[in-house]
């Protein structure tokens, strides 16, 4: 059995509670699973390209698009602006393939009113101190920004209610077998 057909499931939560790590666990085992690619105004990276890590766009046309309610979602962070482009999304679940969003809170809250249809999962760390210890963990961060990390998480945190679904990422394989299951997968 394969996932939900035509199902979108967005997967949210706080910085270092590891969504990025169990959807690539659930896309290693479930390939006909769609993950969205986002939208930005950022200039590419190194070794990014177009279609596939995101969908890079001039802030013109990006704009353009939120005027012609083009984005389940977007946002803009540091500058640069960050979005759910709905055609793609729309064409996968038409196809009948099941769609994978992985995006912040207030996008998951926007996702709910433009796509009210979507099934919301909200990941949890099994405690505040091992989320911190996660984010510590990354080596990555200065201290000024995991405390801003941390507040933020603090807030996201408070939002789980508000979610279908709650998903406890404690333990890598039991996570992604409990998302295997709110997802309607075989696991």
């Amino acid at each position: 059995m394969s996932a939900l057909p035509g199902r979108l499931t967005l997967i949210t939560g706080p910085s270092g509670v590891g969504k990025g790590t169990l959807v690539k666990g659930l896309l290693e085992r479930h390939p006909e699973i769609w993950l969205s690619i986002s939208a930005t105004t950022r200039a590419p990276r190194g070794g990014e390209v177009d279609g596939e890590h995101y969908f890079f766009l001039s802030r013109d046309a990006f704009e353009r698009q939120v005027a012609g309610a083009g984005f389940l979602e977007w946002a803009e962070f540091a500058g640069n602006l960050y979005g759910t482009p709905r055609q793609p999304v729309e064409a996968q679940l038409a196809a009948g393939r099941p769609v994978l969003l992985e995006i912040e809170l207030e996008g998951a809250r926007q996702v709910r009113r433009s796509f009210a249809a979507g099934f919301q999962i909200f990941v949890e760390p099994p405690s505040f101190e091992e989320l911190e210890r996660r984010i510590r963990g990354r080596g990555s961060d200065s201290e000024d920004s995991i405390a801003r990390r941390l507040a933020r998480a603090r807030i996201e945190l408070a939002a789980a209610p508000e979610f279908d679904a709650r998903l406890l990422n404690g333990n890598l394989e039991e996570a992604i077998a409990q998302l295997e299951k709110l997802m309607g997968l075989n696991g």
